[in-house]
């Protein structure tokens, strides 16, 4: 069967809803300062943000269980039917955070609605990842699946950024007393038209020819099947996406939290900053995408990391001895570049390793375990090894740990960047 050209409209619904998807995702990270002290306080504000750390970190325990459920829903029913189903359970969840009354009104029930928020939210998203790359890679004409299958990040470099825009509205328009009030909960009720426009869009979705086509030969056991011959590409996705989920929730997530603890500086300002890096990123990853369809993923990925390795400390380093506005920006514009030179091709490379029938099942497996293991709990880690270390560099190292294993894996990725076809079940 001939592979027809996606409509534009497609893949702008893809793009847009898993934008809208991850921007209440990241808001929650972006404003964890002030979540700490209204829903868990604690005796000292160390303790308090480890513990608000912690619930961020607890909803990746279920993004292993919602990306198995759902990419084995993906497989068998489509990538429409999953990605329509992960929109109303996101919507849900944010909701009960956006409503959820502070410690003060109910007490020890307010932290528990955040905490059961949190669960719902990492199962939904848990599923996310998978459909979305599966519909863009596979919707793909032949020879742009790079560029494609990089706007899959575009949607997250855009959740993140309208989360940091948020959180630079309200840190500079509101007063302390009326963020703690009311204004916190702004970003999370806008990103409520996650619900009906998220909906809306998806519903127009049409399910990829490589998907019909797999549904003649129907896996019977994904889960036995994508163990036993696609162990490989297991491996290097767990690799890869080691080294991004580091770079995201260290270099964008938590930047503001370190501004803030570790420089002493405003979170406006850490904001702002955020907004130029994520700008960088944005712009790049599109761009690398479309470059791996020509030089090939593994060059791209390749370089991304050595790069990142070598300039991560000097950065870091150069910024505490002065920290300003403009170091911290400097900073985050080259940092967030190179995230979006090792994003660019990421999604494409990793779903390249993949046959149809197994595909959203293997990314979700692979995706979501190393995400909750060394993604979710990035803050948590960092913030540790700052206090037992005494060193406000120790991010750095951590990052540094992530873009050796990514390089280390990129070296064992199959390419297949030149091929006609993506892999199918035998």
């Amino acid at each position: 069967m001939t592979q027809k050209p996606p409509r534009t409209r497609q893949i702008v619904a893809a793009v847009i809803g898993n934008a809208l998807e991850w921007y209440d995702f990241v808001v929650y990270g972006f404003l964890i300062i002030i979540i700490a002290r209204l829903f868990f306080p604690a005796q000292s504000e160390y303790a308090s943000l480890l513990l608000t750390m912690a619930t961020f970190g607890v909803g990746f325990f279920m993004r292993p269980v919602g990306g198995i459920v759902l990419g084995i829903y993906a497989d068998r029913k489509g990538r429409k039917a999953a990605l329509q189903l992960i929109i109303g359970l996101m919507t849900l969840s944010m909701a009960m955070i956006a409503f959820a009354p502070p410690y003060a009104a109910i007490g020890v029930a307010a932290p528990l609605i955040i905490l059961l928020a949190r669960l719902l939210q990492g199962f939904a998203t848990g599923g996310e990842f998978a459909s979305a790359t599966s519909f863009l890679v596979e919707s793909a004409p032949k020879h742009r699946r790079g560029f494609y299958g990089s706007l899959q990040m575009v949607g997250q470099s855009l959740a993140a950024l309208s989360g940091a825009i948020a959180g630079t509205l309200i840190t500079r328009g509101l007063a302390p007393e009326q963020i703690d009030s009311w204004g916190w909960r702004l970003p999370f009720l806008f990103g409520l038209v996650i619900g009906p426009v998220g909906l809306y869009i998806r519903r127009y979705l049409e399910e990829t020819e490589a998907f019909l086509e797999s549904r003649a030969r129907t896996v019977h056991n994904p889960l036995r099947t994508l163990v036993a011959q696609n162990g490989r590409g297991l491996a290097v996705t767990f690799g890869l996406v080691i080294c991004g989920t580091i770079s995201y929730y260290v270099v964008l997530v938590y930047m503001p939290t370190f501004a803030k603890t570790q420089l002493g500086m405003p979170l406006t300002d850490a904001f702002v900053a955020q907004v130029i890096g994520l700008v960088c990123l944005t712009v790049a990853i599109p761009f690398c995408g479309a470059l791996s369809d020509r030089i090939g993923r593994k060059p791209v990925l390749m370089a991304a990391t050595i790069a990142y390795f070598v300039l991560l400390y000097p950065m870091f380093d150069w910024v505490h001895a002065a920290p300003s506005l403009a170091r911290l920006a400097v900073m985050q514009g080259i940092l967030c570049s190179l995230v979006g030179v090792f994003f660019g091709p990421i999604s494409t490379a990793i779903a390249e390793q993949f046959p149809t029938g197994v595909r959203s099942t293997g990314l979700a497996i692979a995706y979501n375990f190393a995400v909750m293991l060394f993604g979710g709990f990035a803050q948590f880690i960092v913030t540790w090894l700052i206090r037992e270390t005494g060193s406000p560099l120790a991010p750095a190292y951590y990052v540094m740990f992530g873009a050796v294993v990514g390089f280390i894996a990129s070296i064992f990725l199959v390419e297949r960047h030149r091929d006609e076809h993506l892999p199918r079940m035998p």
